[in-house]
């Protein structure tokens, strides 16, 4: 059976969600409907994974102490990436860097244990895991954007702390704190670019052809500047 093309909506739709997509740290508590989170844990569930391992798991925090304890060591690791920063310590404690407890929903991503059995395509890259919960992270962040919800991924923790807190088995990692919920409304950009901290790279600078660093067809290259006469 032929499976139908998309239509020009629905490329449309996909794009958008894409470009639109926004790590939002600013949340306007209210909650998310059961069957919008099961849709949206669904989406996250379909995402692609090396060899099949699946290696995601999701801990809903639905505790306030829980939810308490969570923001308290993420306002450790805060203070200390400040330290870590150097010059732009005080600048990034100016920063809104987490929605722990105005989100409507939080989420612990965390890698399965018994990983080191899944071999397939891991062997020479055992970093697969992660990339693969990092895309099921990413198809739950644009159907939350489609569902007109807000989310932001957290990853200001020690990752022992967390274990702890959440019960983890040996082997299992936490790599995400998801905050998800209304939001008053989306950054018309990245938040980060907004606040001056960084700015999206040029594609034409990270595509290249054939070998690193040789510049790709895809895209003109830069004018030469005038010589002056």
């Amino acid at each position: 059976m032929t499976t139908p093309a998309f239509t020009r909506n629905d490329k449309e739709a996909v794009y958008r969600a894409i470009h639109e997509r926004r790590d939002m740290r600013h949340f306007a508590g209210g909650q998310v409907e059961p069957d919008v989170l099961r849709r949206l844990l669904d989406a996250a569930h379909h995402a692609p994974s090396v060899g099949f391992m699946q290696p995601w798991r999701f801990i809903r925090i639905r505790g306030e102490a829980l939810r308490q304890r969570l923001h308290h060591v993420v306002e450790q690791e805060r203070v200390l990436t400040a330290r870590a920063l150097g010059e732009r310590e005080d600048e990034f404690m100016r920063l809104k860097v987490q929605g722990l407890l105005d989100a409507a929903e939080l989420l612990a991503v965390t890698l399965a244990d018994g990983r080191e059995k899944h071999v397939f395509g891991r062997r020479t890259l055992p970093q697969m895991d992660l990339a693969s919960a990092s895309c099921a992270i990413q198809n739950l962040w644009l159907a939350a954007r489609a569902e007109g919800l807000g989310m932001g991924w957290v990853s200001l923790f020690d990752p022992a702390e967390v274990s702890v807190l959440l019960g983890l088995p040996e082997g299992a990692e936490p790599i995400a704190l998801l905050c998800l919920g209304p939001v008053h409304q989306f950054y018309e950009e990245p938040m980060l670019q907004r606040e001056r901290w960084a700015t999206r790279e040029p594609l034409a600078s990270l595509v290249f052809d054939e070998s690193w660093g040789r510049a790709s067809d895809l895209f003109d290259k830069p004018s030469s500047p005038t010589e002056p006469t």
